[in-house]
């Protein structure tokens, strides 16, 4: 996707956060995936797992496909969720339930910059490894925590995932149709704007460091930050004690607003009209100029109160449309209007493809994935700054030694030993689950909607 000039451009150019170092023991989405943008930007990463205690991404549920639906010998090392979320990273495995291993992480705190975590809040505490005990080992450390609810308050013990979350902070209450129960987000939305929160006090925590010369804790409750994106409703209801109802896909301004089937299967569009001007350029697109000086239509307030016969009028139209040409259309006239993509249209969107969102990233051939796969990039670029994926997440264990010995010059019978009595291990020792049905299989069950099986050829993975 790069041409040979800008490839060698990209491995010269000296990157933001050259020379830092990040210990990133965090599990699941948000911590990993801030810790992958910063290896992007140049920072040492090393990502820290238990023997016992593998991040579940490299299995289970959370773990996304397998390649070619295949598990392998190491299916904790190819599973797709682990690999993008801890691209550019070193592998450390070490137990830290054992006092060996919470040596290993102080010794190794001393020569870092940054400890991002994501364990419930008494677990550091109860290791001895909480922010005041941290500053006696690296008083100028940046302690990034992430956790649920933040780490006091009357919910800071709880345990938390995006499904809790978007109940407590209030978007499900306000996602649903009119007069149904509150329904969950299709992705877990609030775990990214966690990963960026993170990265945004990691790099505030470094200019911090900077300028005064010592270290600071951030404290990120992801509960805040789902509470902050649903503010124009907690705003009404403090400036006028207004509580919100559901509204499916309409808006309380926008008239008509709604997500309207195409032609095809499952495909479909969506559209926002926000003024009269709009209107009447809805009603020339869809060949129905005269709609627009209807009396039922012609103002914002008479399209609310007939929105359920406009919505019968555009799906007429949109049926016989396929949805990207919708969409053009739609936006031609000035209307706003998108598409609704699914997995297999991102990864073949030109605009995405334009602005090289998606990178293609080689494989290590003992893992088994293929010679490349396209990697998600990041959501900003720079003018200056050519950034680039810095390769795929590292095998279970894989720097062990490597930071063990070159980082913190521990001589080869300590290695040993630390091998030997399961403090440092390179295979998971609980089960990490593979996909245990076919992609044919799932999706007769309904958890897929279809697999392409031209998949590589589109991709021009071949």
């Amino acid at each position: 996707m790069f041409g040979h000039r800008t490839r060698q451009m990209i491995r010269m150019a000296k990157l933001p956060l050259d020379g830092i170092r990040i210990i990133d023991s965090s599990y699941v989405f948000a911590g990993p995936y801030a810790a992958g943008l910063l290896a992007d930007l140049g920072a040492e990463v090393i990502k820290i797992e238990g023997p016992k205690r593998p991040d579940i991404v490299r299995g289970s549920a959370f773990s996304g496909m397998l390649p070619d639906d295949c598990g392998g010998e190491d299916p904790w090392n190819r599973a797709s969720a682990y690999n993008l979320l801890n691209r550019g990273k070193k592998s450390l495995v070490v137990d830290l339930k054992q006092e060996e291993g919470r040596e290993i992480l102080a010794d190794l705190i001393k020569v870092s910059d940054v400890f991002i975590e994501n364990f419930t809040p008494r677990v550091l505490r109860g290791w001895g490894l909480d922010y005041p005990n941290l500053q006696k080992i690296k008083p100028d450390l940046i302690l990034v925590s992430n956790t649920g609810y933040g780490q006091a308050g009357p919910y800071a013990a709880y345990p938390a995932q995006a499904t809790t979350q978007e109940a407590t902070h209030g978007l499900a209450a306000v996602t649903g149709y009119r007069g149904g129960e509150p329904s969950k987000a299709g992705q877990s939305y609030v775990d990214f704007l966690a990963g960026w929160a993170c990265v945004m006090s990691v790099l505030l925590g470094l200019r911090f460091r900077r300028r005064f010369g010592r270290g600071l804790w951030a404290d990120v409750s992801m509960y805040q930050l789902g509470c902050y994106n649903l503010s124009e409703f907690v705003l009404d209801h403090i400036t006028n004690g207004a509580e919100n109802e559901r509204i499916g896909n309409r808006h309380r301004q926008f008239a008509p607003q709604g997500c309207y089937r195409c032609a095809g299967d499952d495909s479909w569009c969506v559209l926002s009209v926000r003024d009269d001007e709009e209107w009447r350029a809805l009603c020339g697109v869809i060949g129905r100029p005269e709609l627009a000086v209807d009396k039922r239509f012609a103002t914002e307030p008479a399209r609310h109160a007939n929105h359920n016969e406009i919505d019968e009028i555009i799906s007429l139209w949109s049926a016989g449309v396929p949805k990207m040409d919708a969409m053009e259309q739609l936006q031609a006239a000035g209307v706003p209007a998108a598409a609704v993509l699914d997995g297999r249209d991102l990864h073949l969107d030109p605009h995405l493809k334009s602005r090289r969102f998606l990178e293609m990233q080689k494989f290590p051939e003992d893992r088994n994935i293929g010679a490349r796969r396209p990697i998600i990039g990041r959501p900003w670029k720079f003018s200056r700054m050519p950034l680039h994926v810095r390769g795929p997440g590292p095998m279970f264990g894989q720097h062990n030694r490597e930071v063990l010995q070159d980082i913190l010059g521990y001589g080869e019978a300590r290695c040993e030993k630390l091998e030997s009595t399961g403090v440092l291990a390179d295979k998971p020792q609980s089960p990490v689950s593979a996909a245990e049905m076919s992609l044919d299989e799932r999706v007769e069950l309904g958890r897929l909607a279809y697999w392409d099986r031209d998949y590589k050829k589109r991709l021009d993975i071949e």
